[in-house]
């Protein structure tokens, strides 16, 4: 195996013929994935560059978007407990359901992205 560097001639110019390797799987990334995958690309260009170079930056992407759904799936649940929005309240008042369920959403959304996506 030979690590000399293949060049082609571009005009005046030598460019390097290099590939980058190929992705393990190709994963569709989520909400969550895609989030962090626009983070990385555009605050954090080193660690974006260095996965992608490796092929491994759409399974840290989708690594991330499980994480990001269980958190969220798993703060919601709680949330409603302490705050006690049950399927009664649902059922006898369902303009305030929707209205706390939503503000438990936000806080759950602000939480993950805090904690996942932009770190």
């Amino acid at each position: 195996m030979s690590n000399k560097i293949q060049y082609r001639r571009v005009g005046d110019y030598l460019i390097p013929n290099l590939k980058l390797p190929p992705e393990e799987v190709r994963v569709t990334l989520g909400k969550w994935g895609m989030m962090h995958k626009s983070y990385l690309e555009q605050y954090n260009k080193v660690l974006f560059s260095s996965l992608l170079g490796q092929g491994k930056l759409y399974q840290h992407c989708a690594d991330i978007e499980n994480q990001a759904r269980d958190m969220f799936d798993m703060l919601v649940e709680q949330m409603k407990i302490a705050e006690d929005v049950t399927e009664q309240l649902k059922e006898e008042n369902q303009m305030e359901w929707v209205q706390r369920m939503g503000n438990i959403h936000q806080r759950a959304r602000e939480i993950v992205c805090e904690e996942l996506i932009y770190s």
